[in-house]
């Protein structure tokens, strides 16, 4: 058995840059389009933007909510996914139904995300791959 440690080696198949006879040239790597908002963020975003328009503070929404108001905090900021009942009371709090809730946060969805549907259709291309990878 060889003391020798027990390495990977990497062997190029060509040098770095160099393309295969008749490859076409390399484009330039697509610009990063923007992700998706997230449903959480939106339903938060919808909920403290209320609040703020009614001049009322977290502590006396939560109270009335009757959930935490460090709870209402994380629903608030996108950091906790709520349950129905959690934003049926939080929007029940604010004078809203959770329908009301619910359709201002797709508005908000349907506005950003019509944004994103335009850039791709004026031809952004999706990312392109140009590599082998092998593993033992």
């Amino acid at each position: 058995m060889s003391n020798q440690p027990n390495e990977a080696r990497v062997i190029p198949l060509r040098p770095h840059g160099a393309r295969p006879a008749g490859a076409p040239p390399r484009q330039a790597p697509p610009a990063p389009t923007a992700k998706e908002p997230l449903w959480r963020d939106l339903v938060g975003d919808v909920l403290r933007r209320e609040r703020l328009a009614q001049e009322r503070t977290l502590k006396d929404v939560a109270d009335e909510a009757r959930i935490s108001m460090p709870y209402l905090s994380e629903v608030e900021r996108g950091r906790k996914e709520a349950s129905s009942e959690v934003l049926a009371a939080a929007a029940h709090a604010l004078g809203l139904d959770l329908g009301d809730l619910l359709t201002r946060a797709h508005g908000e969805l349907t506005r950003l995300t019509s944004r994103h549907a335009a850039g791709r259709r004026r031809g952004v291309a999706g990312p392109s791959h140009d590599g082998m990878c092998l593993a033992a």
